[in-house]
Order: C-alpha cells, then sequence, then structure tokens
C-alpha cells in the first residue's frame, strides 16, 4: 500500500493527514487557531507562526498514530509551500525537511491553491482536468485554466480584497464574531438578497477575468454609518437591517463570483468548472453556480465542505510529482506570494 504524509500549514490551520495513492485518508488531524485570532476579528501572522510551531509535531503524531503506518512505510513527505503566510510556510516546511531526513524519505513541495482544486476530484476515479479551476477563500478568488492538475494558466483574479476577506470584514462591521464569513451566511438567511442594491464591482467589464471587492465593502460601510468617519459604537442597526446588509451584500458577491467563472468558461470554450477553497462551503454560492452550470451545460466539480477549508488531505496532490519521480531537495523554500503561472512548486 502505497503512503504518503501531507503536512499543511498555510494560514491558520495546522493539518496532517496520511493519504494512500487511491486518496483513502488513513489518519488526519487539524488543530484550529480561532480562539487565538477571535479578539483581533481577522489572522495575526505572528500568533499563527506562534500557533503552528506549538502545534505541528502533536498534529504529526496524531495523524500517524490513527494510520497505524510506521515511517518506513511511507513513500514521501508532501507540504505545502507556497502560497501563504510567510512565517506560518516556513514551519510546516522546517518539520517537513526534518522528518524527511530523520525518517530519509523524499520531499514534495506542492502548490496550497493547486492543492485546493485537486480536492474536487478527491473519491473519483476520473480525472477532473481540463476545466476551469475557481479557489474563492479568505486570501484567493483566482481563475486559471487547469490543463492537468500542475499545468495550469492563470485567467484572473482578485486585484485587492479576495472574496472570504470582505466576507470577514463585513461581518465586523455588524458585530459578528470571527470567522465572520460562516456567521455572516447564516444571518443572510434571515434576510431579503434584494433589499438594498450594492454594486458588482467588475462584472460589467469585459475585458478582463479580474475581481473588486474592497468598493463593494466600501458601499456596505457607508450604508451602515454613512459617509466619513463614524462612531461605531453609536450606531444601532435593527435585526431586519442587519440580516437585509447581510443577505444583499452576499448576494452582490455571489454575482460577481458566478458571472466571472461563467465568462471564463466561455473565454475557454472548456465545459468543466472545478471550484474549491473556504468561500465554497456557501450554500447559497453553490446552489447559484450549479443552477448556472446546469443551464450552461457546465459539469460542475465542488469540493467536499470538509475539504473546502484548508487542511492536509488535499495533500494528495502530491501523488502526481511522486508518479514522475519528481521531487525536491532540501533547498526547497516558501514562496508566500500567489504564483500566477508556476506548473511547479519551485518555479
Amino acid at each position: 500500500m502505497r503512503c504518503l504524509l501531507a503536512i499543511e500549514s498555510t494560514c491558520d490551520e495546522t493539518a496532517a493527514a496520511v493519504i494512500t495513492r487511491d486518496g483513502r485518508v488513513l489518519g488526519e488531524c487539524i488543530a484550529t487557531q480561532e480562539e487565538l485570532h477571535q479578539q483581533f476579528s481577522g489572522v495575526v501572522p505572528e500568533i499563527a507562526a506562534r500557533a503552528h510551531l506549538e502545534r505541528i509535531l502533536p498534529v504529526i503524531d496524531t495523524a500517524m498514530k490513527q494510520s497505524a503506518i510506521a515511517p518506513s512505510d511511507l513513500e514521501a513527505i508532501a507540504v505545502a509551500t507556497h502560497p501563504g503566510l510567510p512565517g506560518s510556510l516556513l514551519v510546516g516546511l522546517a518539520a517537513a525537511k526534518g522528518l524527511a531526513v530523520a525518517w530519509q524519505k523524499p520531499l514534495v513541495g506542492i502548490n496550497h491553491v493547486q492543492a485546493h482544486i485537486y480536492a474536487c476530484g478527491m473519491g473519483s476515479k476520473e480525472s477532473i482536468f481540463p476545466c476551469v479551476g475557481f479557489v474563492v477563500s479568505g486570501g484567493h478568488t483566482t481563475l486559471y485554466q487547469c490543463n492537468a492538475a500542475t499545468d495550469w494558466e492563470y485567467l484572473g483574479g482578485t486585484i485587492d480584497d479576495a472574496a472570504g476577506e470582505s466576507f470577514d470584514k463585513v461581518a465586523v462591521m455588524l458585530g459578528l464574531p470571527f470567522p465572520g464569513g460562516p456567521q455572516l451566511a447564516k444571518l443572510a438567511e434571515t434576510g431579503r438578497s434584494d433589499a438594498i442594491h450594492f454594486p458588482r464591482p467588475m462584472l460589467d467589464d469585459y475585458s478582463s477575468l479580474n475581481f473588486s471587492f474592497s468598493g463593494l465593502k466600501t458601499a456596505v460601510r457607508y450604508r451602515i454609518a454613512g459617509v466619513g468617519k463614524a462612531d461605531w459604537g453609536s450606531i444601532s442597526l435593527s435585526s431586519e437591517e442587519r440580516s437585509d446588509i447581510a443577505a444583499s451584500f452576499q448576494q452582490a458577491v455571489i454575482d460577481c463570483l458566478v458571472g466571472k467563472s461563467s465568462r471564463a468558461l466561455k473565454q475557454t470554450g472548456l465545459k468543466r468548472l472545478c471550484v474549491g477553497g473556504g468561500v465554497a462551503a456557501n450554500q447559497r454560492f453553490r446552489i447559484q453556480l450549479q443552477d448556472a452550470c446546469d443551464r450552461s451545460g457546465i459539469e460542475l466539480k465542488i469540493a467536499p465542505r470538509e475539504l473546502c477549508t484548508d487542511n492536509a488531505v488535499m495533500g494528495a496532490l502530491a501523488w502526481e510529482r511522486i508518479d514522475l519521480g519528481d521531487f525536491d531537495d532540501l533547498s526547497l523554500d516558501v514562496k508566500p506570494g500567489l504564483l500566477r503561472y508556476a506548473n511547479r512548486p519551485n518555479a
């Protein structure tokens, strides 16, 4: 039985998983940091890195014990090297390198964004490639033409805030607890999505497949507090107003996401859309995206909800390089920024 150990530490989730070549998960552990960042209403990079240092080895140990696999039975050690927070990435890479040396196993760096799309095909016997890949999360809102698992072409992405980031920031404006995205989506269920017409930035820009959400976020702020500075402590919204703002904002984001991804499919001529990332867990987004794909005869693959947020199981992407004998040496380094055209983790 072929097995690998995958390590994930790109942001604020410390995760490890032991995965077989056919996609079975023999062991998995995820340590969340929500309680550490809640008072700041967002992820603090320094705190995240320190938490990874404390948790990385216990998380790996738990995943290995669950799998009942000895280190000698592993075929390789995979680790996400980009994109992500620099300090967080370095903790995962240092752990992977240390184990690779101690256990005398090959090292494989993987692209975290590519892994999110790879998760759409986990458990399927048929390849999901080629496709349009759409990663929608707190850090990314990006479209790719995916010719193969690690052969990608950048089509477009956000020029400012990611969709998930805008969800979280609007949630703060509405007084919702961290993490704000899921809380805002829950509040939106009780509101009217057509109550307020917020802008759909760049949706009418047919010259690119880029997104922009900072202006939309500002429009929400003006709706809540008016133009200019405001004492947020003095602002009082009724429960109906809060629900309507949440629902209307969410609908504006979804319209942009569905519209641009549909345009990417037309531009590439591809008939399959694969969507991953934390925002892909949003139920209203999933429903409206499915409706749009059904109308256009597009096959839609969305990652299972448990694989939308950051996890190590999607590190199964490493098998694509292992099968080719394509490994990294100890000079492997992290690349925090989003690489638009990288087909290799160290490209």
